[in-house]
């Protein structure tokens, strides 16, 4: 009996091992797309007069991001009812829920909604494509998008045909277009099909709620000022731009004894606010957020404001009035200066304190500005009362520490109220950092231009203008990888415009150069840069 246990266990562990050996492992993985077998009616089926398509497919599918994938063209006003979503099947259902147009093409373009359900593999860009005519439209208009300011473009943008013969500016804020296509994901060429022989105008939006409707505040638009011709052979670049809201401002707030925040949209760069003295108007004293990014201004009270205050808000063909009741709170704003802080982008920064009111007096023979070894340095300042700095502007040396002090009643604000005695040090590095950047631009079509480089955030390191210089020089800059770009400055106002589609007036041209340029510590760094 122990020999026959003997074998069992033998014969056993043998079996075991051959079952490991032999374990199924479910094939190959799937790595093919999922094919259609038929569709009814047929694709690319004219004389279509039903409501109802189906799609078979050679194995299971899924249908998924359905509402964020699918194009119809031209758009339907109700949206059809596919199914199913989401869980396995072997067929795509449509219900259309709204009559269709006479003589007209359909397209269905289901991006990458499409997916086999084991593996996820797409049916990638399947087109249904029906008429109601007795031929199907097979012409095409295909190009790109570009962001007019930033090097990298917006992903899921709308480009649409409106019928030249019916247009006028309002239906992109109001009404669908003939025909769209969308970039989808991680593209931003473009192509519409089956259009029909006519003249059309081209319009793209970076389209936030997908109701094919420009809405200015919250979304981007590119557009073609002509209109075209179609057929043609020609592919179009549409730069995409947010445009600059006009002025709009909220009732302000009182948020201490002696200010108000007031909430903005739009530019402030015009701005005035004034009260009303003897039904004169006076000018209010006002100055960025604090935080230097809110949409929001700090608007100072008066010292002799009463119980209320009239806030008049006025820019270019914007005016507004406000009444605030004044109360007793128990903040109120005092004078407190204090460095600002230097974020060391270039060996010539300037030194500037900021100050938390408005400046209404410097007197300079009350501040010095020493080295170290306490010799004097001759320097000017200005002042910037929307940034609320004072800035001194002096000839600076490398590895040298700076000591800047205030006397007593050196600066005084609007409130009266003067300064304590203050004591800043500020210390310059050595030039050896720093590097220098020469660059020598090619094919500059016009003047004047800005060139910019930028950091790796983004951020604006040194500029530029120029009026009629091919060679630009930034020295004594942070060792970094730069990002170079440049604009033409067509209103010379040394800014960047972005463009308006009421006034059918285009971006100015913003260029990015490819690619990043090196910049180290000590080197001098000659760069050719061509321009397309």
């Amino acid at each position: 009996m122990k020999k026959f246990g003997l074998i069992l266990i033998i014969i056993s562990v043998f079996f075991i091992s051959c079952a490991k050996r032999g374990t199924i492992t479910g094939g190959p993985k799937d790595s093919i797309a999922p094919v259609i077998v038929k569709s009814n009616p047929k694709n690319y089926q004219t004389n279509f007069a039903g409501n109802k398509i189906k799609i078979d497919f050679s194995e299971y599918i899924k249908v998924k991001d359905i509402n964020k994938q699918l194009i119809i063209s031209p758009p339907m006003e109700k949206s059809p009812t596919i199914v199913p979503q989401g869980s396995a099947s072997k067929f795509i259902s449509i219900t259309l829920n709204e009559d269709l147009k006479p003589n007209t093409t359909y397209s269905f373009n289901f991006g990458q909604s499409i997916t086999d359900y084991n593996e996820g593999i797409p049916y990638s860009q399947f087109k249904y494509v029906f008429s109601t005519g007795t031929f199907v439209d097979s012409l095409q208009i295909s190009g790109n998008i570009k962001d007019a300011f930033d090097v990298k473009t917006d992903e899921f943008v709308t480009v649409m045909l409106y019928d030249a013969a019916t247009y006028n500016d309002s239906l992109v804020y109001k009404k669908k277009p003939i025909y769209i296509t969308n970039t989808l994901e991680k593209n931003t060429a473009f192509k519409i099909e089956n259009i029909k022989e006519g003249e059309y105008y081209l319009v793209a939006l970076k389209d936030k709620n997908n109701n094919y409707n420009y809405q200015s505040k919250s979304e981007k638009i590119a557009f073609k000022k002509e209109k075209i011709k179609i057929p043609t052979d020609s592919t179009f670049t549409l730069k995409l731009f947010s445009e600059k809201n006009d002025i709009k401002t909220y009732s302000p707030t009182l948020e201490s004894n002696n200010k108000l925040f007031l909430g903005y949209e739009g530019d402030v760069k015009n701005i005035q606010i004034y009260t009303k003295k003897n039904n004169i108007e006076t000018p209010l004293r006002f100055a960025k957020s604090e935080n230097r990014k809110s949409d929001t201004l700090q608007v100072f009270v008066p010292n002799d404001a009463k119980d209320s205050l009239n806030v008049i808000v006025k820019s270019d063909n914007y005016a507004k009035e406000y009444t605030v009741k004044l109360k007793k709170l128990k903040v109120a704003d005092s004078l407190n200066i204090t460095l600002f802080p230097n974020k060391k982008f270039n060996f010539d920064e300037k030194l500037s304190l900021v100050a938390t009111t408005p400046v209404k007096k410097i007197n300079s023979e009350k501040i010095f500005l020493r080295k170290k070894d306490s010799s004097s340095v001759p320097f000017k300042i200005t002042t910037d009362d929307f940034e609320q700095l004072i800035t001194f502007d002096f000839k600076q040396e490398e590895n040298e520490k700076y000591i800047v002090e205030l006397l007593p009643d050196a600066i005084e604000d609007i409130y009266d109220t003067q300064n304590d005695s203050l004591k800043f040090e500020f210390t310059k590095g050595e030039l050896s950092d720093f590097g220098n950047l020469k660059l020598r631009l090619k094919n500059i079509k016009k003047f004047p231009y800005v060139l910019q480089i930028l950091n790796s955030s983004g951020d604006i390191i040194n500029e530029k203008y120029a009026t009629k210089e091919t060679e630009i020089y930034f020295e004594g800059i942070q060792p970094s990888n730069y990002q170079v770009r440049l604009f033409y400055d067509d209103n010379k106002n040394k800014i960047w415009d972005t463009g308006n589609f009421k006034t059918k007036t285009q971006p100015e041209t913003m260029i990015y150069f490819p690619a990043l340029i090196g910049v180290r510590a000590n080197w001098d760094v000659d760069q050719e840069l061509e321009l397309d």
